[in-house]
């Protein structure tokens, strides 16, 4: 039989908002990975796809496989997917697994669900590359920072209170609308959300730029003078515009939560939430698509008619947006993140020091296996040799097959798998 279980040598998108040189969990995932590498100091290390998306088809680190790359592999063998799996999703991988540095913000944005997918991606094809939908969930490596869905309606009206230059963009009519709109009728909320954000979004690039600046002037003298500048989100607001001057994304702070994940936490992205993630280092994980829907700090393709018309309006507050863990009733070191669509599920694995022999157990769903920290030999029937494995070591895993790990390190492991449970 060919080997069944393999490592896998993963590639890493250069893009300009990631962590620069060993500052990113990236680029110090990938060093420790593979010793040969070079990182470049004054290169951003943004993103590590472990999957087979063809614009970043992990290579096969086993010269006994005749295929170069996992996507080859599993087109030839595709009864690696588990039964179910392959037929679900036609013989293919259904998700991309990343490691993300954030140094500065990535753009406002949302994924369509299918049926948007399907319309958007036959009316554009060129900004809409194929019929899927995006959903995703992230996992902080360390303190993270987003924004993601609207925050309560309460927030937003205190910001069109304290900050003038937002309620002008707005216009009188829609700011008094939201302020009016009672917590009994969810739906009158939502209208007015819609109403008040599509202003905003639409506004007139001069119009925008004029109030912008007038706000950054302000909260700039208001923090120079030692004052609270918290009510009008100064110090994201200074953070945002020193990242994308000019942007209208800047003002998407006043209506989008901020959310912070410390490590192990986590938070899912479905079809239609507006996000943005900020600052710091995540595992993620997707359905294979590359369907954005952008508005606001970025220098890319922006679509705000879509995005205005196809966000979930539905105000909550920023402690709803954290994804929780389930323990693993068959494993007390398996915690669970499985999020309510079929594509895609993480487990972190946790093992303790005291532990020195683990099997990372069989599933119906093939599996990719990334080690955060810790050593161990790896041994599995289905794998050609054993195999060595630590920080950075990205394995493949077939469905059906598990590994046994023989640990040697003081202080423990964790591991991050990615697999699909249908």
């Amino acid at each position: 039989f060919p080997p069944a279980v393999f490592p896998l040598c993963c590639v890493v998108q250069n893009y300009s908002w990631g962590k620069v040189g060993l500052e990113s969990e990236v680029a110090k995932l990938v060093a420790s990975g593979d010793p040969l590498v070079q990182i470049q100091p004054d290169q951003p290390y943004a993103e590590l796809w472990m999957g087979t998306h063809p614009r970043g088809d992990a290579l096969i680190r086993d010269n006994r496989i005749p295929q170069k790359t996992l996507g080859q592999w599993i087109a030839d063998n595709p009864a690696c997917l588990g039964a179910k799996v392959k037929d679900t999703f036609q013989g293919h991988l259904p998700f991309l697994f990343k490691v993300l540095s954030v140094n500065i913000a990535l753009s406002v944005q949302a994924h369509p669900n299918k049926e948007l997918a399907a319309k958007l991606h036959a009316q554009f094809p060129e900004h809409y590359p194929d019929a899927n939908h995006k959903p995703e969930m992230a996992i902080a490596l360390t303190p993270f920072e987003g924004m993601c869905g609207f925050r309560p309606v309460e927030e937003i009206v205190s910001f069109l209170q304290s900050v003038p230059e937002l309620r002008a963009l707005i216009g009188e009519v829609a700011a008094e609308q939201l302020e009016r709109s009672g917590s009994d009728d969810p739906r009158g909320v939502s209208a007015a959300l819609r109403v008040c954000f599509t202003r905003l979004m639409k506004s007139e690039k001069k119009f925008f730029v004029d109030q912008l600046n007038m706000l950054v002037k302000r909260i700039s003298q208001e923090a120079a003078e030692g004052k609270d500048t918290s009510g009008s989100n100064g110090d994201l607001l200074l953070r945002l515009h020193s990242q994308y001057p000019g942007d209208i994304g800047c003002f998407t702070i006043y209506f989008l939560n901020l959310v912070r994940l410390e490590p192990g936490e986590a938070m899912f992205l479905g079809a239609n939430e507006p996000h943005a993630y900020l600052h710091g280092d995540c595992v993620e994980i997707m359905a294979c698509s590359d369907n954005t829907v952008r508005a606001g700090l970025t220098p890319k393709f922006i679509d705000v008619l879509t995005l205005c018309e196809m966000l979930n309006y539905t105000p909550a507050p920023s402690s709803s947006k954290v994804f929780p863990a389930a323990q693993s009733q068959l494993d007390p070191h398996v915690y669970l993140y499985d999020p309510p669509v079929p594509d895609f599920t993480i487990m972190r694995i946790e093992i303790p020091a005291s532990i020195k022999l683990y099997l990372i157990s069989a599933m119906d769903s093939a599996s990719i296996l990334l080690v955060i920290q810790g050593t161990a030999v790896g041994t599995s029937t289905a794998a050609a040799s054993e195999m060595s494995l630590h920080r950075g070591s990205v394995l493949f895993i077939s469905a059906n097959e598990s590994i046994s790990l023989h640990l040697s390190s003081p202080d423990g492991m964790l591991l991050f798998r990615a697999c699909c449970l249908l």
